[in-house]
């Protein structure tokens, strides 16, 4: 049985206290191997390292911070292979999605934010016969990045990419479910040559060593990626501590479809939308919103489509879903057709364990249609976070989009029409953070990334994500 390690001080070791947690396979449903339980005096080992390490990190010139995170891209795509089959075993995703997505975009985020760091300019304000204002960025410090199950290495590198470039020291904790491919990457950043102490990463449950990074006085910043619970106790714990903050949060996104869309094109891509990494993504469309003359079309192509989607181990190469993520997540997701049958819903397909041979005891899920609820429904407004997706009938624009924004939620939206002028106009009254029209899942790294509402505070990519891991300081100089 192989036990992982915290990586704190540019070396490995075990967890101060000793005690482990089981990380199990979610295609197997059997534990493969053990990570450390870390505890505040963890953390505060970690945090004393960083301290250590900042001096020399922040004052480094940019250009050598930039070299050290583009070796540490490169790092990770000479390795692969090993990630995305770590990825897939760790998370049960197919190895097709994690080798197609998941780890080269780890490998794009740390490339593009070491070259942006290079082009990040200063603004300057000139007072005319006055004198001119110009900003200085620095960076925070000690910064803590906390990190989801779903996407492990790919959100992982999203936050300490950009806190790293901008001279930051970074105490770093994956999920506990998922935690392989982060203490992979410890190794990488060793052999980029990465001081010691200025990436720190540490195993453990959010009540204890999450809780400890938040709380610990020393950490002036925190990001994290999770649920809206989670979020709440963060920002209730940190903000009396004056830290800065980005959450983001969960999502119950609409998926709108107008009878004047492309049909063919937006059947394939709901379909991606629906149930890409077995629902597991924040932006995934989970309520489904056809305009009522294409209504009866839609469901009958669409059921057909997700009927014959295949539900294996993640090594099979016909697979488009693999396991969900742990026992009590299926459990969950599960449960949630449970409660929209008791709503009133009728389950099209889906809505049941499927038993692969040879890993009977894994999580597979068949993936779900309901129809017949109603749009405030707990179904409909709950985050459910798995393969389980509702369709609802809609006449005018004024009543999808008051559908549509009935959530607490505000992360994401896709719209498909041919209509220019109402794709702009949806856009604008659509209370999401990301819009996308006749698309899905388009990410530009360069541009802002993040949610309304219940779904987050602050944004990250690009500049947005630079300014975040920076304090601004304007200096006058009068003429």
């Amino acid at each position: 049985m192989e036990r992982l390690q915290n990586f704190i001080d540019g070396a490995y070791c075990d967890p101060v206290k000793g005690q482990y947690l089981d990380n199990y396979e979610p295609a197997s449903g059997t534990v493969y191997s053990q990570i450390p339980n870390s505890t505040e005096e963890d953390v505060e080992l970690a945090v004393k390292a960083a301290e250590k390490a900042f001096p020399i990190w922040s004052e480094m010139s940019k250009s050598e911070r930039s070299a050290i995170l583009v070796k540490l891209s490169e790092g990770i795509q000479a390795r692969m292979d090993e990630f995305v089959k770590a990825e897939s075993r760790d998370n049960g995703k197919p190895l097709s999605l994690a080798a197609h997505v998941d780890i080269p975009r780890a490998v794009s985020n740390f490339h593009f934010f070491a070259t942006a760091i290079i082009h990040y300019a200063s603004e300057s304000h000139q007072m005319e016969g006055v004198g001119v204002n110009y900003t200085l960025r620095k960076p925070i410090g000690i910064v803590g990045c906390i990190s989801p199950w779903n996407l492990p290495l790919y959100l992982f590198s999203w936050k300490i990419a950009p806190a790293l470039a901008a001279g930051n020291c970074v105490i770093a904790k994956p999920s506990e479910i998922t935690p392989y491919t982060a203490y992979l990457l410890g190794k990488v950043a060793k052999e980029a040559g990465m001081p010691d102490g200025v990436l720190n990463i540490l195993h453990g449950e959010g009540r204890y060593a999450g809780d400890a990074i938040v709380k610990h006085t020393k950490i002036k910043a925190i990001s994290f990626t999770g649920g809206t619970a989670t979020g709440e106790y963060i920002a209730r714990t940190a903000a009396p501590m004056f830290k800065k903050l980005s959450l983001e949060l969960g999502g119950k996104n609409p998926n709108i479809i107008f009878a004047d869309c492309d049909f063919k094109e937006m059947l394939s891509t709901t379909l991606r939308s629906s149930f890409a990494n077995q629902g597991q993504i924040c932006l995934c469309g989970s309520r489904i919103f056809v305009e009522r003359p294409i209504y009866d079309k839609f469901k009958e192509e669409f059921v057909k489509r997700v009927d014959s989607t295949v539900v294996a181990h993640p090594d099979n190469p016909d697979a488009k879903l693999g396991a969900v993520v742990s026992k009590p997540h299926m459990e969950k997701v599960l449960s949630y057709v449970e409660l929209a049958k008791e709503e009133g819903g009728t389950v099209l397909t889906g809505g049941e364990r499927v038993t692969v041979e040879g890993y009977e005891n894994g999580y597979y899920l068949r993936p779900t249609v309901i129809e017949g609820l109603s749009f405030d429904c707990r179904t409909n407004q709950e985050e459910i976070f798995g393969p389980v997706v509702t369709i609802t009938p809609f006449d005018t624009e004024e009543e999808v989009l008051m559908m549509a924004n009935s959530t607490k939620y505000g992360l994401s939206a896709t719209l498909w029409t041919s209509d220019l002028k109402r794709a702009h106009r949806m856009a604008n009254e659509l209370h999401s953070g990301i819009v996308w029209i006749n698309s899905w899942l388009v990410r530009d790294l360069r541009t802002p990334f993040g949610g309304m509402k219940a779904s987050g505070v602050g944004r990250e990519g690009g500049w947005e994500a630079l300014r975040f891991f920076t304090e601004a300081k304007n200096v006058f100089v009068k003429y």
